[in-house]
């Protein structure tokens, strides 16, 4: 991965280079929150300290620019649903291997759903800050990703789907839940989803696509297992 991310040059265990992490996770913090609202154009620097409840010349200490915080953000965010993707492997049991990544993702977007609306922004508007990020070694990645749904199908695991595709709709359907949010309020009568409400989509989400593998959903965590 090539983007920004910051470095930490103090002991995590001296004060001072707790006070540093303190302070970066603080701003990133914010950073997300105002970056979600008003994209990078509309975020200011000096809005992200004010967020954060610190002098703008402590944001430059730690990012020297917008642009370097703005990355950091992502970094972060991209870091986290990688991951978490990592986990599969050509050994797990398919079903229960599917499932946890589903319920990780949804649980990802129920607490951190600015961080995806950043991602999706950024992703909508060109994925001009990603460009270095989405290179050769990024796929490589993504088809040793693939490569597990590949084996699985190959040992008659599950059905033969197309594994790109699976993952796309593994990446859009969780995150649904944090990038249109306000939609699915509107739609539910709901002025904010809760943790039973991702936890029932969750549920829906596996059985859904689980089925569409040829797999058998293990019991539901969010609510009764349906028949």
């Amino acid at each position: 991965m090539n983007l920004y991310i910051p470095s930490h040059s103090s002991s995590p265990e001296k004060p001072a280079g707790r006070i540093r992490q303190h302070n970066e996770e603080v701003i990133l913090a914010a950073a997300e929150e105002e970056f979600a609202r008003h994209g990078f154009k509309g975020t200011s620097m000096n809005a992200i300290a004010l967020k954060a409840g610190l002098p703008k010349a402590n944001l430059h200490y730690y990012f020297s620019n917008k642009l370097g915080l703005y990355l950091a953000v992502l970094a972060n965010i991209i870091d986290l649903w990688d991951s978490t993707f990592n986990h599969l492997g050509v050994d797990d049991d398919p079903a229960e291997a599917l499932s946890r990544y589903i319920r990780a993702k949804m649980e990802f977007s129920r607490k951190n759903p600015d961080a995806s609306r950043i991602f999706a922004m950024e992703v909508i508007g060109g994925g001009p800050c990603l460009s270095e990020y989405f290179n050769q070694d990024y796929r490589s990645w993504f088809n040793s990703r693939a490569a597990v749904f590949r084996a699985w199908i190959d040992a008659g695991k599950i059905d033969p789907v197309d594994p790109v595709h699976l993952i796309f709709l593994l990446w859009g359907s969780t995150q649904h839940y944090a990038d249109f949010g306000s939609q699915i309020c509107r739609v539910v009568g709901k002025s904010r989803l809760t943790r039973q409400d991702f936890n029932q989509a969750g549920d829906n989400l596996i059985r859904i696509i689980l089925k569409g593998c040829g797999l058998t959903p293990p019991p539901a965590a969010g609510s009764a297992s349906l028949p």
